[in-house]
């Protein structure tokens, strides 16, 4: 079953179970994305708030090779 990760922040967007932990995202949407170094996974730690913010995280949506990255809005 695919979860939702704890560490996700509230809001629109976040990062379920499927993650590889490729970090693209990281490098995609700088600041949005964080890293649980300890179990290997990405989440959302702030949710986007800027125009352009957005944008970078539709892309992240777009490009994750997981499509670990939900859009819960």
């Amino acid at each position: 079953m695919v979860e939702k990760f704890l560490e996700n922040c509230e809001g629109r967007f976040y990062v379920d179970s499927h993650c590889i932990n490729c970090s693209l995202c990281l490098e995609i949407a700088v600041g949005i994305f964080a890293t649980n170094q300890e179990e290997g996974y990405e989440y959302v730690a702030r949710q986007p708030e800027s125009e352009q913010e957005f944008q970078l995280v539709a892309e992240a949506i777009t490009l994750c090779p997981a499509s670990a990255i939900r859009d819960n809005g």
